[in-house]
C-alpha cells in the first residue's frame, strides 16, 4: 500500500462529554461531509518503503515449518539454518510463526544471497519502513456519525477485533480493550498503548461503545486488541506487521477480524504470504486500499486475494469516490465512509481523520456483525476504474 494519509478536516475544541442518553437513540445532523482536495497531507520524516539496511525478513516453504511449530523449534530451525550457510546465530533479531514463518535477520548481501539458495527457504526480502501521516484535528464527539449511518451497525460484545497499528489508547472511556492479550511488537517499547492516535481511531470506528459518551462504533462494544506496529511517529517495520500476524495465528479464532489499516509502497510477497496465512485460519481480514489515488494492485498488502480478505477503497457523505483513494476491482473489494471520518483517539480524546485507514474498520465491523453474510447498499460514485465498488452495509 502506502503512506496512510491522515487528513486535518474541521477546526474544533477538545473532546466533551455531550449527552446523558445512550447512542442508539441519538444521532447527529450535519452537512454532507465531501472532501476537500486542498486537505493537508502530513507525511513523516522517513519515506514509507524505505529499505533498512542490513535488515531481511526470511520466509521457510512450505513444509519446513507449521503452523504448530512453537517459538523455541523455531528459533532451532533457524539456527540450524544460519549454521549450514555459515552465518553466526546471533545475526537473528526475531523468528514468527505462522503457516510457514520465517525470521529476521541483520545479513550483508553475501549472507542473504546463500540464505536465498537453501533449500529450506521461499524468500528473503529486506525489512522495509512502514510510515503514517499525523494529520488530525481534535473535536466534540457527535454520536452516530454519518458514516456509521451509512454502513449500518450493531452490537458487537462478545466478538474480537485484533487492531495492527499504532496501538490503542488503553484507557480511553469509549473502548472496551484487552489489556491481556494486546502486544507491542516494537523493539525497545514493551507498551501497547497508543503514542500516535490513529490505530485507536481506528478501534473507536470499529467497536465505539454504545454508552452516554463519544461515538458509536459499527460493532459497538467489540473486545478491541492492540497490536502495536508503529511508534508515536507513526513508522515501523514490515517484520513488525509480520510479527503480529504470526501472533494472531497463535491467539485468534476463526470468526475474529483483523483490521490491516497501513502497509507498503511496494509488493511484499511474504507480507501478503502472511496475510493468506492468517485469513485460512477462517479469520476476517480488513485491509485499507491505499492513499496514493492508484491502483491498489501496486501495493501490500492491499494487493492481497483470497477467501476471508477484503480491500477497501474509501467513500465521502455523497457516496462519491475519493480522490486520494486507491482503486481496481482486482483487489478491491468493497467501499466504505473514509472522508471526515470522526472517531476516538488517544489521551481519551475524539479526531476527524481521512483515508482508507478510516474506511477499513466500517468493514471490519460489518464483518464482526456478519462474517460472510456482509452485503451492500449502492455503489460508490465516480470509480476511476469505471467499475463501481459496491458500498459495505449491515
Amino acid at each position: 500500500m502506502k503512506k496512510i494519509s491522515l487528513v486535518l478536516l474541521l477546526a474544533a475544541g477538545s473532546a466533551l462529554l455531550v449527552t446523558s442518553c445512550k447512542k442508539e437513540t441519538t444521532t447527529a445532523s450535519s452537512a454532507p461531509l465531501v472532501e476537500d482536495p486542498n486537505e493537508c497531507v502530513v507525511g513523516t520524516s522517513v519515506k514509507n518503503g524505505d529499505i533498512i539496511p542490513g535488515q531481511y525478513i526470511v520466509g521457510y516453504n512450505a513444509g519446513s515449518v507449521n503452523r504448530t511449530t512453537g517459538v523455541s523449534a523455531m528459533e532451532t530451525i533457524s539456527e540450524n539454518v544460519l549454521e549450514r550457510n555459515d552465518i553466526p546465530e546471533e545475526k537473528m533479531k526475531e523468528v514468527f510463526g505462522g503457516e510457514r514463518g520465517g525470521f529476521v535477520a541483520k545479513l550483508n548481501n553475501e549472507e542473504a544471497q546463500k540464505l536465498r539458495s537453501d533449500p529450506a527457504v521461499n524468500i528473503v526480502e529486506p525489512d522495509r519502513i512502514v510510515a503514517l501521516g499525523n494529520c488530525f484535528t481534535i473535536a466534540e464527539p457527535r454520536l452516530i456519525t454519518w458514516n456509521i449511518s451509512r454502513v449500518g451497525y450493531g452490537d458487537g460484545r462478545g466478538k474480537r477485533a485484533w487492531i495492527i497499528d499504532s496501538g490503542i489508547d488503553m484507557d480511553h472511556p469509549d473502548l472496551t480493550v484487552d489489556a491481556t492479550k494486546s502486544k507491542s511488537f516494537l523493539t525497545g517499547n514493551a507498551s501497547p498503548d497508543d503514542e500516535h492516535g490513529h490505530g485507536t481511531h481506528v478501534a473507536g470506528i470499529i467497536g465505539g461503545n454504545n454508552n452516554a459518551i463519544g461515538v458509536l462504533g459499527v460493532a459497538s462494544g467489540a473486545t478491541l486488541i492492540s497490536l502495536r506496529v508503529l511508534n508515536a511517529e507513526g513508522t515501523g517495520t514490515v517484520s513488525s506487521i509480520i510479527q503480529a500476524l504470526a501472533y494472531v495465528n497463535t491467539n485468534a479464532s476463526a470468526g475474529d477480524v483483523v483490521n490491516m489499516s497501513l502497509g507498503e509502497e511496494i509488493t511484499s510477497a511474504v507480507l501478503n504470504q502472511e496475510v493468506q496465512n492468517t485469513a485460512s485460519r477462517g479469520i476476517f481480514i480488513a485491509i485499507a486500499a491505499g492513499n496514493k489515488a492508484e491502483p491498489a494492485n501496486k501495493y501490500s498488502p492491499a494487493n492481497t486475494n483470497g477467501a476471508n480478505i477484503f480491500t477497501v477503497s474509501a467513500i465521502d457523505s455523497l457516496d462519491r469516490f475519493a480522490l486520494f483513494s486507491n482503486y481496481g476491482n482486482d483487489v478491491v473489494d468493497y467501499a466504505a465512509p473514509g472522508v471526515r471520518i470522526l472517531s476516538t483517539y488517544s489521551q481519551g480524546r475524539y479526531a476527524y481523520l481521512s483515508g482508507t485507514s478510516m474506511a477499513a474498520p466500517h468493514v471490519a465491523g460489518l464483518l464482526l456483525l456478519k462474517g460472510r453474510s456482509l452485503t451492500s447498499s449502492g455503489t460508490a460514485k465516480e470509480d476511476p476504474d469505471g467499475i463501481p465498488d459496491p458500498i459495505a452495509h449491515y
